[in-house]
């Protein structure tokens, strides 16, 4: 079994609410063959307590506008690991620290990864030249005006 189209749906809406904030190594793994209460696992990152507790409310927020409410949130107030549970959707948003520490990944491995689309997988912290919104020569541009 694997997991509904559904559960795939949420987890890119919750990952592409955590990417509007910033979040990265933003991945998706199907636990459905692995547990009966749910069907995907997000985890993402935050580097501060400050940025953790924003995606969380970015994605409580994408979620409720999707029609998924909150069953159970735990760690919201220490804002290092937040466990938000939407049935069949689980996020993880940890500190930076606590991902490296605990290494949900790993525990997981077994687990295929659902493909989530290039917006919705974060950064890894670095510069990427397709962001890169000042074109090399410093001036900075608008939006969808050229670099060149």
């Amino acid at each position: 079994m694997t997991a509904t189209e559904r559960a795939v749906e949420l987890a890119v809406i919750a990952a592409r609410a955590a990417s509007d904030r910033k979040a990265e190594e933003i991945i998706a793994l199907d636990v459905s063959e692995q547990l009966v209460l749910t069907d995907v696992f997000l985890i993402a990152s935050g580097s501060s307590e400050r940025q953790v507790s924003a995606i969380v409310d970015a994605v409580e927020e994408a979620m409720f506008k999707a029609g998924s409410k909150p069953i159970r949130r735990e760690g919201k107030q220490e804002a290092r690991w937040v466990l938000i549970d939407f049935g069949d959707v689980v996020v993880h948003v940890q500190h930076a620290e606590d991902r490296v520490y605990y290494a949900l990944e790993r525990l997981w491995k077994d687990c295929p990864v659902v493909e989530l689309p290039e917006d919705a997988r974060g950064g890894d912290g670095t510069a990427d030249d397709a962001d890169d919104t000042t074109g090399g020569d410093g001036a900075i541009r608008l939006s969808g005006e050229p670099l060149a």
